[in-house]
């Protein structure tokens, strides 16, 4: 076994059937054993997965390999995210259908991930894009809807008037529709919502509970959700008969307000547009830009002046009263009382249409006539210039003002919310029928459950603009379950983030007749541990946690949390190589480039290549890299142990091809070591015992948590210390180690050498290495003897030798004479388990 090279060509194949035949991986709901959830964010079926996939898959997998060893029954299942524009796009693009298109990428990506020999329980495989899936989540969509937490209201949407369709924030560049190129409106459509705000106090508290979530997470959660506690004021107007309610979060600058702002779509600026043709322009304006806070941000700040004036509460002073493009009628009441000192959009408003900036906060009262320097402050500091609140701390202030206001009657205190229900609408064909019925005697229905699913019908034509399902000629035209008249279906389907926000609890359950059945999902959730990228922090993870929150205050589910434990990988990062052609960016694969020293060229014309910089992988700037390639050339093992190599998990990792040669090298290596295993051999080797021992606890204590890199260096440790040793039972023992301690990392060369050396039954379903508590302290030391501060050798003695002993041993070592050359010894320092300098 040793002269030959483990050729992971014929291996890995053999490995992945046996283990298939074994069902090695199939989760057992029934096992006595302690169960371990081990879940990976389930991919999008694109067409091909690349390097950066892999790495999240392979730390998953080490988990799951490394918890069934250890005595756990593992459920780490696999699924795809299969719903979403992509589909349409290849619809419309390839004239294909949306189904055909990503049944085929899932067949190539199951394959893909087949070939790298993750332990994954394939029984309980399935898409969202499966009517059975799907199906359920209508059933739980009109569960939720008999609960009340589905509704259906107008809401804002960027509208592209070309394709007829709603476009995500995403989708709009520079105003555009990012495929039609058309100028993007903004309009009202019934949307259907999911009450996320009824559960903001529960999740923002939940954070608190998830301390094995990092840090970071919980932060942008926190953020997300946005929760302040502020002041609703109502200002009356000055030159009409109405009022203006505002609310901020920071009353105490209200002597700051220089001016009122409303949205284009508040009832004051409609009223204004009614009367008068240039606001009713503004307004029209208005509708091209974007609809969210994060969006508007960044935009130019245009207004106009209606003319109306409101009373400062205080001063009474008139201020103006304008629509504003970044007042969204979403937040708050749809109206902001304007600080431009503090708050940099209106400063810029302010700026721009030459209105008043006036400061009401300083960081002493020595700055109360501080000019501003091209922006507005913070607001940290105290109140300066604000009659009787002058000199309070801000919260002081904003205490005393709230309190003010209340007992005026011209304000309330009130908690907000930056999150805002969820809008599940979605004009598109390829996702999960919202099942509503629209009569027009009896309004808006639900599908009875008997007539679950509803089903995509798939003679659809992507060649028109639009939701195919609105111009479909007889799918939408139903009878009203509740009068029998004639009716319409509902031709929206949900946000593909509502397929993902569910799926772990059909992965746990997969009963017929219902989504899951609540007491198995009890036996494996909350999964104790979920991979994936911090990309997904925010909307995937509140919405699941919002989800699995609503499926428990239905009595559905017991559990609250989903993922008791999170972890966020780094990316995988490769150099871009790229041209400038007629002034645009050509971007080649790495397949397509020969890099050398002095540079890159492409191989179809030998001509050089632009390199960029290093980046995550994507498939706009064509930096990835085919796994399969590299598990042709080198084996599934080695692409496994580069993903887990050098950098810590969390951190991005720089694809190298001497890396993974480097890798390549050492599944040999090991190959080579594994095959030396002599069960017969004889004779103790105390130190190699020892290390094996700390080594087998250590690697388990990394892969717990998730240190694979570090583990990783252990077994280098290990490698090292067992190819330098003489035969021995113990030196036969470390290697028998080595191959159970590489199991959940190099799969297939393991289960080669556990057969080939003799062992009986799957390396997969071995048990993990014991260790030995007493040889996990060291009982020796190796002691630095010194002359005259130069080292110049060392001594192995028990741990804890006394003074005079460890003197006496330094001074009878012959590297030691020779170096003292006869002269007298004028002192002996002695650092117990340490150092011995001798002084001549």
């Amino acid at each position: 076994m040793s002269e030959e090279r483990f050729d992971p060509s014929v291996a890995d194949g053999r490995w992945q059937r046996a283990w298939d035949e074994a069902e090695a991986f199939r989760a057992d709901s029934e096992s006595d054993k302690p169960k371990s959830y081990v879940l990976e964010m389930f991919p999008y079926p694109s067409g091909r997965i690349h390097i950066g996939h892999v790495r999240n898959y392979t730390m998953g997998d080490v988990l799951a390999r490394f918890k069934a060893m250890t005595g756990h029954e593992v459920l780490h299942p696999m699924g795809w995210d299969a719903f979403g524009m992509p589909a349409e796009n290849a619809a419309m693009e390839k004239g294909v259908h949306p189904g055909g298109w990503t049944r085929e990428n899932i067949a190539n990506m199951k394959a893909q991930l087949q070939r790298l020999g993750f332990a994954l329980d394939w029984s309980r495989e399935f898409a969202t894009c499966d009517a059975e899936y799907y199906g359920h989540e209508q059933a739980l969509f009109l569960e939720f809807y008999r609960h009340g937490l589905v509704y259906r209201r107008e809401s804002a949407v960027n509208w592209d008037p070309v394709d007829m369709t709603v476009l995500a924030n995403e989708q709009v560049i520079d105003g555009r529709g990012w495929r039609s190129g058309a100028l993007v409106e903004k309009r009202k459509l019934s949307q259907w919502f999911l009450k996320i705000t009824q559960f903001a106090d529960e999740l923002l508290e939940g954070l608190g509970g998830l301390d094995k979530w990092p840090e970071k997470v919980r932060l942008m959660q926190e953020n997300w959700i946005g929760k302040s506690t502020g002041l609703q004021a109502h200002f009356k107007g000055s030159n009409f008969d109405e009022t203006i309610e505002v609310y901020t979060t920071r009353p105490d600058t209200i002597f700051g307000a220089s001016f009122v702002a409303v949205a284009a779509d508040h009832p004051i600026a409609q009223a204004v547009a009614d009367t008068d043709h240039m606001a009713a322009a503004f307004i029209e304006k208005c509708k091209a830009g974007g609809t969210t806070a994060a969006e508007l941000e960044t935009a130019e700040k245009l207004g106009f002046d209606t003319g109306l004036k409101v009373a400062h509460p205080f001063t009474g002073e008139d201020l103006p009263v304008w629509i504003a493009n970044f007042v969204l009628m979403d937040y708050g009441t749809g109206a902001i009382m304007a600080v431009p000192g503090h708050d940099q959009r209106d400063f810029e408003f302010a700026t721009k249409y030459g209105l008043p900036i006036k400061r009401v906060v300083a960081a002493s009262k020595a700055d109360a006539d501080k000019p501003f320097e091209g922006e507005a402050e913070a607001g940290e500091g105290i109140v300066v210039n604000s009659d009787f609140l002058s000199g309070l701390s801000v919260e002081d202030a904003k205490t005393a003002i709230i309190t003010r206001a209340a007992e005026d009657g011209w304000g309330i205190p009130k908690t907000q919310y930056r999150l805002r229900d969820w809008g599940v609408s979605r004009q598109r064909y390829w996702g999960t029928p919202i099942p509503m019925i629209h009569c027009d005697a009896c309004g808006v229905v639900p599908v009875p459950e008997d007539q679950l699913p509803v089903t995509l019908p798939d003679d659809v034509d992507f060649k028109t603009p639009g939701n195919p399902l609105d111009r479909h000629p007889t799918w939408k035209h139903v009878d009203c379950p509740k009068c029998g008249a004639k009716a319409r279906r509902e031709t929206d389907t949900l946000d593909t983030f509502a397929d993902s926000s569910w799926y772990f609890l059909r992965f746990a359950s997969q009963p017929g007749d219902k989504p899951f059945d609540a007491a198995e999902v009890a036996k494996w959730l909350p999964v104790n541990q979920y991979i994936g990228g911090i990309e997904h922090a925010i909307l995937h993870l509140l919405y699941a946690r919002f989800w699995t929150r609503a499926l428990a205050h239905c009595g559905m589910v017991e559990v609250k949390e989903p993922f008791a434990q999170l972890f966020t990988q780094g990316m995988v990062t490769h150099e871009t190589y790229e041209r400038k052609v007629d002034g645009r960016a050509v971007y080649y694969s790495p397949s397509e480039v020969l890099r050398d020293g002095n540079g890159a060229t492409l191989k179809d014309d030998g001509q050089p290549v632009e390199i960029g910089r290093v980046i995550k992988m994507s498939k706009s700037k064509k930096n990835v890299v085919d796994p399969d390639e590299i598990v042709a050339q080198y084996g599934a093992d080695a692409v496994r142990w580069f993903m887990l190599s050098d950098s810590p998990p969390e951190r991005d990792l720089p694809w190298s091809e001497a890396g993974i040669e480097g890798c390549g090298r050492f599944v040999q290596r090991l190959w080579r070591l594994f095959g030396q295993y002599d069960a017969n051999a004889q004779g103790d080797d105390k130190a190699l015992a020892r290390k094996m021992h700390q080594t087998i606890a250590a690697v388990a204590d990394d892969i717990e948590a998730l240190g694979f890199n570090k583990a990783v260096a252990r077994i280098y440790e290990l490698t090292n210390a067992a190819e330098k040793a003489a035969p021995s039972a113990s030196r036969s023992e470390a290697i028998r180690t080595l191959i159970l301690l590489v199991a959940p990392m190099m799969p297939h060369l393991s289960e080669e050498a556990w057969s080939r050396a003799g062992f009986t039954g799957l390396i997969a379903q071995a048990a993990w290495p014991r260790y030995d508590e007493a040889m996990l302290v060291e009982d020796e030391v190796t002691i630095a003897v010194q002359v005259k501060g130069k080292l110049r050798d060392t001594i192995t003695v028990a741990k804890g030798t006394g003074k005079d002993q460890l003197e006496a041993l330094a001074l009878a070592s012959e590297k030691v004479q020779r170096n003292i050359d006869g002269a007298p010894v004028r002192k002996v320092i002695v650092v117990p388990d340490r150092l011995v300098n001798i002084v001549v």
